[in-house]
């Protein structure tokens, strides 16, 4: 994902087909390896801003085509949000930290202009048996809404069921997220870990939507997955949500077809001058092919 990877050039050809396919994706990339924000990466907290999807998915996108290996899971991604990253050209500059026989650590940065907006790192460890014995799992349950549209973001909550409307789960009962992302990068299908960690990514949601609306923008998210989802619709909802002078704490559990995979981690900071309400017109950003 830069000029100096591999099928770069041919990249910046399939980003033009993309745009006559009606694939949706966060950016296009062109030959010199910088990644240029489409309408899809627009942040509900303003216009000229990207969102945290685009963002953590970007890293995410960038560390597995970069370091992944077959025998090895993406176990854990942790991306730290230094500042709102703009709806400016954009690239990424990655290394790999060490390359050990049983674990495997890279990181990465997305800059903007001269400025680190996002730094990630990601631990991936080599599959293998699992030790004797059974241990202890939570109960836990996720029912998906039952119909469904593709990359329609669905939310629900106990007090409102299923429904895309934002407004309809301005309430203070649990919340939960499902949906199937779109690509990242256009003419680059979305892998099964990319779709995670942009669906953990809400995990900020179903932690901090309440009856006014969503008042704390995350600085970081942490994904652990134990597997990789084998579904492309994948949930998560609210476990957790800890809040006190101005500062929250929220986990969720990542569900896909075959039931619970993965947590998600996020800390926030009340922003309360940009506070979304979604019941306002201009709220959600429309899905743009």
């Amino acid at each position: 994902m830069s000029a100096k990877h591999p099928g770069t050039a041919t990249r910046w050809s399939l980003c033009e087909d993309a745009r006559m396919t009606n694939r949706p994706a966060h950016y296009l990339s062109d030959p010199d390896g910088m990644f240029h924000p489409t309408e899809n990466a627009r942040s509900r907290w303003g216009d000229d801003m990207l969102n945290g999807p685009a963002v953590v998915s970007l890293a995410a996108c960038n560390l597995e085509q970069r370091y992944g290996l077959p025998d090895f899971l993406p176990s854990r991604l942790t991306v730290d949000l230094f500042k709102a990253a703009r709806r400016v050209p954009t690239s990424v500059r990655s290394r790999l930290v060490r390359d050990g026989h049983r674990i495997r650590n890279s990181e990465c940065e997305i800059v903007q202009g001269e400025t680190i907006v996002a730094r990630a790192t990601l631990v991936q460890y080599r599959l293998s048996e699992p030790p004797p014995g059974a241990e202890w799992a939570c109960d836990t349950a996720f029912a998906p809404p039952p119909d469904l549209q593709p990359h329609v973001f669905f939310i629900g909550s106990d007090d409102a069921g299923w429904s895309p409307v934002g407004a309809e789960h301005q309430n203070t009962s649990r919340k939960r997220v499902y949906h199937s992302p779109i690509d990242v990068v256009a003419g680059e299908d979305i892998t099964p870990f990319v779709r995670s960690v942009v669906v953990a990514e809400a995990t900020s949601m179903v932690s901090n939507l309440g009856t006014k609306g969503i008042g704390y923008i995350n600085g970081d998210l942490t994904v652990a997955l134990s597997r990789l989802p084998n579904s492309e619709y994948i949930g998560v909802q609210g476990d957790s949500h800890w809040v006190c002078d101005g500062v929250s704490v929220g986990t969720g559990t990542l569900f896909d077809d075959a039931g619970p995979f993965g947590t998600g981690l996020v800390t926030a900071i009340a922003n309360p001058a940009a506070q979304i309400d979604f019941g306002k017109p201009g709220a959600v950003p429309k899905l743009s092919l």
